[in-house]
């Protein structure tokens, strides 16, 4: 069993993990309550600067939250990569963020406050969840006249470790000094247009205020593990996986595979592009190995219903490749067993056969074996073979796929 990351669904059951699930949204919903978070006149405040107590408490929280997920990832309790992270529509989220901040100060609340002013019987809370819950369906009636626009300025899983390409812990230490410096300049407005006495509050503040730059600080020294720490992790599973032959699927199970259309199918060459050019099968992608660390996001943010087969001349390149990316929680990665050159030993037709001078002799390790007079690429019939011709063929099935573990969206607090 897998003991990193902590594997809860394991431990506590699908009950009860949706019982924890309850149990925070219940403890949330508490602590907005009961820090007056159902109050329209205490939220809209903030936007005169006289009580900036929503301010603060969600800008906590931030920082709060993002201690603890990239300290517990940091020492292999937590998969930063199965987080759910909202994707940036630039252009889009301005025009939406300054439509909400309007809706909150028109109407005093926010998505997740509206419904705790709902839960507590609140009649203003009633009527702004009944214009959200309108607005979603303008929305969703009227989306699709202007998709350019909302779909145009897509940047996927964004962050701020990418924008800036600093390390997550230099980054938690800035996000906590800028969080600590608008807390003292927002105690500043308070004191100005709240008439507020700065000098009542805790004095504890000033304890959690050096309790988040030590723990900035510290994440910094731990650093994120790497996909070498997070291979040793799981390489006791994977790799009796990888021994077992479990995760190397025939050529006739790709075949198949390749007419399902209920199926993403994604195929990975991952050879040089020389033997890429030489041969290769229909609408498989080129991917060089240095090159899939900067598509795991998009591989992960893929529906779940896709599938990822890689392949290389035989299978040297393809299982260093598949280890990176199972590493990185990919889900549903195989590999083609014996690589390319068992495709073309399986599928090629006299066609492919005009073309080859031969087979190298003294073959080294991930080298296509086949001496072409042309580059086919994939204008052959051994790169898209009819699948009426071979779909009597008998094989053992491998691919399982996995649900995915990832959320498939996010929300507003």
């Amino acid at each position: 069993m897998t003991i990193f990351p902590l594997p809860i669904d394991t431990i506590f059951l699908k009950i009860g993990v949706y019982a924890i699930y309850l149990l925070i949204g219940i403890g949330f919903g508490y602590v907005l309550e009961s820090s007056g978070f159902n109050k329209s006149t205490k939220l809209a405040a903030q936007f005169y600067f006289k009580d900036l107590t929503v301010f603060k408490v969600f800008f906590t929280a931030i920082v709060v939250g993002m201690l603890l997920i990239f300290g517990a990832a940091a020492i292999g309790l937590l998969d930063y990569n199965l987080i759910w992270v909202n994707p940036t529509y630039l252009w889009s989220g301005v025009i939406g963020g300054l439509v909400m901040g309007m809706g909150f100060i028109v109407g005093g609340f926010c998505p997740g406050t509206s419904l705790t002013a709902l839960a507590t019987l609140k009649v203003d809370g009633m009527f702004y969840v009944a214009g959200a819950l309108t607005g979603i369906f303008a929305f969703s009636e009227t989306i699709d006249e202007v998709p350019h626009f909302f779909n145009g300025s897509y940047f996927g899983r964004l962050t701020l470790m990418d924008l800036f390409d600093l390390p997550t812990g230099v980054v938690a230490l800035l996000v906590t000094l800028m969080a600590l410096f608008m807390f003292w300049g927002g105690e500043k407005l308070e004191a100005i247009y709240g008439n507020k006495d700065i000098s009542k509050e805790p004095k504890g503040r000033y304890v959690g205020a050096g309790v988040f730059v030590v723990a900035a600080i510290g994440l910094i020294a731990l650093g994120q593990p790497t996909n070498a720490d997070r291979w040793n992790w799981i390489s006791g599973e994977q790799q009796a996986r990888l021994d077992n032959r479990e995760v190397q699927i025939v050529t006739e199970e790709l075949l198949h595979t390749m007419h399902d259309s209920k199926l993403n199918l994604v195929m990975l060459d991952v050879r040089e592009e020389k033997d890429f050019n030489l041969f290769h099968i229909t609408d498989s992608d080129h991917v060089l190995p240095e090159e899939i660390p900067a598509l795991i996001n998009d591989f992960i943010a893929l529906p779940a219903n896709s599938l990822f087969v890689i392949m290389s001349n035989d299978e040297t390149r393809a299982t260093e490749v598949w280890k990176y990316m199972v590493a990185e929680s990919v889900p549903n990665v195989y590999i083609l067993e014996g690589g390319l050159n068992n495709w073309v030993d399986t599928y090629a037709t006299p066609y492919e056969d005009e073309y080859c001078a031969g087979e190298k002799e003294n073959l080294q390790d991930d080298e296509f074996k086949y001496i072409l007079t042309s580059a086919l690429g994939d204008h052959c019939p051994a790169a898209y073979p009819h699948l009426e011709d071979h779909e009597h063929v008998e094989y053992e099935p491998r691919i399982k796929m996995e649900l995915k573990r990832a959320p498939s969206a996010g929300g507003c607090g």
